[in-house]
């Protein structure tokens, strides 16, 4: 076989085993990076039967069927606003949570003391006046401190993201989606190659994530990733941002009468054609159940999706069922189910206990507390034969999970499957045989 040919066929075999390795696993869950903040303000959560949820955590595993849980990390979190405060000592703790549970856990690194996003690209306060080369490995530096501290505390991720929302940039090295004489891809791919080498180096059995946030547009991902591809950056998994008032709709059936045909499900098959080695995760996305958001709003999609508990609940319907038939998609995780207003203890003339300043409206959870917790989003309750995953949208973002022969569904059928905590994990008994919450056989 001549070299080129040769090169091919080994770039298709490698392909072909990444597919089927990935194959095996679907993830579904959420960013809980504010659980501890609600759970330390005394927040109390309900569940479809209106029963208080002793252990959030714990229910979105058992009762939901999810399995992955994100966090994201800031090197030195700081200012006024209460949701930056995910340092590596909380990391560490919630990780370890997340793992004791059975779950994976997946890792956000945000390389900025604060928010990093598409118009967000700030380095560190202790870092900004690296030069790229510098920048690179103090990433590296950085990125293998904290997967050390993770691995010897016992909260191992097993998905790490590389960076969040990162296609226009990072620690001040900015790139675009398309050509521009300005950007400094070789600065900027140096600190992805930094990172993902020390992810590779700690966490060998993780799968590397790159997050960008232009999901519909497949000339901006084409783009961008083929970058990486230039430039020898190592990951696994393409991870995009989709919250449809930014982004449009999944399907080509929302968007027929629209002049805008672009939608999700075009550019994650494109993606499948263009880079048939990657898997897709959408490790961010969000629907409004009230207020409907009034800034840089680029779809009003209240028409397919009212911002109403049932238009959030039938918004994660349709993704979830628009997702599933695509080979190519790994996971779905929702950012921020953990909402519930601002911390149940809050002190308002001095904003002590406050969680966060400004209620976002994306979680499950109404942020009016009763005097037993804050009742969960819902169609009604469930009747004629009907589930919880009916008509709360929690419920039914598990079953994203359990489509794949994964989670809880994959023990064996009936309801008298016992429930039990072994340690700190929960496990399921049925029948003489233990299961752990992907489903799999576990020695008594």
């Amino acid at each position: 076989m001549i070299p080129d040919m040769k090169r091919i066929f080994s770039l298709l075999i490698f392909a072909l085993v990444c597919v089927c390795a990935h194959a095996q696993t679907r993830y579904a869950g959420g960013d809980i990076s504010m659980l501890p903040k609600y759970e330390q303000h005394n927040s109390a959560y309900k569940d479809v039967n209106g029963q208080k949820i002793d252990n959030l955590l714990r229910w979105f595993i058992s009762e939901c069927g999810w399995n992955t849980f994100r966090v994201r990390i800031f090197v030195n979190p700081s200012g006024t606003d209460p949701s930056l405060c995910q340092d590596l000592s909380y990391v560490t703790a919630l990780g370890k949570r997340i793992k004791d549970a059975g779950a994976f856990f997946m890792l956000d690194f945000h390389y900025s003391d604060t928010w990093v996003d598409a118009t967000h690209i700030q380095a560190p306060e202790a870092w900004k006046n690296l030069n790229a080369s510098e920048m690179a490995t103090q990433v590296g530096t950085y990125t293998r401190e904290v997967l050390t501290t993770l691995n010897e505390a016992g909260a191992t991720p097993d998905l790490v993201q590389v960076g969040n929302e990162i296609m226009y940039g990072l620690c001040g090295i900015q790139v675009h989606p398309y050509a521009k004489a300005s950007d400094d891809w070789e600065g900027y791919t140096g600190l992805l190659r930094a990172g993902c080498n020390a992810v590779r180096e700690l966490c060998p059995n993780a799968h590397i994530i790159i997050h960008t946030d232009r999901p519909g547009n497949t000339d901006y991902n084409r783009y961008f990733y083929q970058k990486l591809i230039d430039n020898n950056v190592d990951y696994d998994i393409i991870g995009l941002s989709y919250y449809p008032f930014w982004h449009g709709y999944p399907t080509a059936e929302q968007v027929k009468s629209k002049s805008d045909k672009n939608h999700l499900v075009r550019s994650v098959n494109q993606l499948a054609t263009d880079f048939p080695d990657k898997r897709v995760h959408i490790v961010e996305c969000a629907y409004n159940f009230q207020y409907w958001p009034t800034q840089g709003v680029n779809y009003d999609t209240q028409d397919v999706w009212p911002a109403t508990p049932a238009g959030q609940y039938n918004f994660v319907k349709d993704l979830v069922d628009a997702l599933l038939p695509l080979e190519n998609v790994d996971g779905i995780s929702y950012w921020f189910p953990e909402e519930a207003g601002n911390g149940d203890d809050t002190n308002w003339s001095t904003s002590k206990g406050t969680v966060i300043h400004t209620w976002l409206n994306r979680g499950f959870w109404d942020e009016n507390k009763s005097t037993t917790g804050h009742a969960i989003n819902r169609t009604g309750a469930p009747s004629g034969g009907q589930t919880a995953a009916d008509v709360c949208a929690p419920y039914y973002l598990g079953t994203f999970a359990r489509s794949a022969g994964e989670g809880i569904s994959r023990t064996p059928a009936g309801t008298t499957a016992e429930k039990q905590l072994r340690g700190q994990q929960l496990i399921i008994r049925k029948g003489g045989q233990d299961y752990d919450l992907l489903g799999r056989p576990m020695a008594r």
